[in-house]
């Protein structure tokens, strides 16, 4: 068994700081688990364009609110109860209102190693 907190986790390889929020990488490849679960801060008012071309995604809201939004322009407003699942490695973009950061939790798979970071540039999509 493994309890693992979050504040043992602030300020290690684990802490990373994407650009528009933070991830707190929880769970990584290393525990042995198959999958990785990472508690993801989206900065309020930022819009990031993101594309996981090896890893499968599920995200659950746990509060803020926000948007996804797919290449072709379809939009589905996101709020806390919600999950959005990237299950064909789908490019989108993930925005976060002006009002509240967004807190998700996230599932990687296969997992994640635990120091992956994006790089946000104009007009590329970041993921790892």
């Amino acid at each position: 068994m493994k309890v693992v907190k979050q504040t043992d986790v602030i300020g290690t390889d684990r802490d990373i700081n994407w650009g528009n929020g933070k991830s707190y990488r929880m769970l990584v490849e290393s525990d042995g688990m198959g999958y990785s679960i990472h508690h993801t801060v989206v900065y309020r008012g930022t819009s990031s364009l993101l594309e996981y071309k090896n890893h499968l995604e599920s995200a659950y809201v746990l509060s803020g609110y926000g948007e996804i939004e797919t290449m072709d322009g379809t939009k589905w407003s996101i709020g806390p109860g919600d999950l959005y699942v990237l299950d064909k490695h789908d490019k989108h973009y993930l925005k976060a209102t002006e009002q509240q950061d967004m807190i998700i939790l996230c599932v990687f798979n296969p997992p994640l190693k635990g120091t992956e970071n994006h790089n946000l540039r104009d007009g590329e999509s970041s993921g790892y």
